[in-house]
């Protein structure tokens, strides 16, 4: 079976950071993420997907100190199914992304570190603390994938904005 989810979208309240009782730093942030399509009248109309994203480890306290209400974040996870009863005795369950990676996508003026992200080979074993590079393409030895000069790369690929009336589908 294959469950992967990729998300862009933004923080909808700040980072809740809590530590298991063995010591794991788990951390919950909740994100929106807008699709805009035309209706059948021909107006524009924007869908928001609402959803909660865990966070474990390394990367946990490293959403904790640079995301706020508002950051932009790429996420990469898989789908969970959650389940449990109220104070009320009501069955209650909601799908949550247990997140794999994070990318933080806003720019330097807003506070955070452009292009950060924290994406493990394996696991959620996160012990690395220089929390302003830039991880994704070649394995170091804390099992992390590191790219060289990704800042680089973001800089130089030009931004396209296209308008739907464009596209022929």
């Amino acid at each position: 079976m294959f469950n992967k989810v990729v998300m862009i979208g933004n923080l909808t309240r700040d980072v809740e950071l809590r530590y298991t009782p063995s010591g794991t730093a788990v951390a919950t942030i909740g994100l929106a993420s807008n699709r805009r399509h035309k209706k059948q009248d021909g107006s524009l109309a924007d869908d928001t997907c609402f959803i909660d994203v865990k966070l474990f480890g390394r990367t946990a306290e490293v959403a904790n100190q640079y995301l706020r209400k508002g950051s932009k974040v790429l996420i990469e996870g898989r789908l969970t199914y959650e389940t449990w009863t109220d104070q009320m005795g009501n069955k209650r369950s909601r799908h949550t992304i247990a997140a794999e990676g994070l990318s933080m996508l806003d720019s330097k003026n807003s506070g955070t570190t452009e292009g950060y992200s924290a994406a493990p080979m394996a696991g959620n074993d996160y012990n690395d603390t220089n929390a302003s590079a830039t991880y994704s393409s070649v394995n170091d030895n804390n099992g992390y994938v590191k790219q060289q000069s990704q800042k680089d790369y973001i800089h130089s690929v030009p931004e396209i904005d296209i308008d739907e009336d464009e596209l022929p589908f």
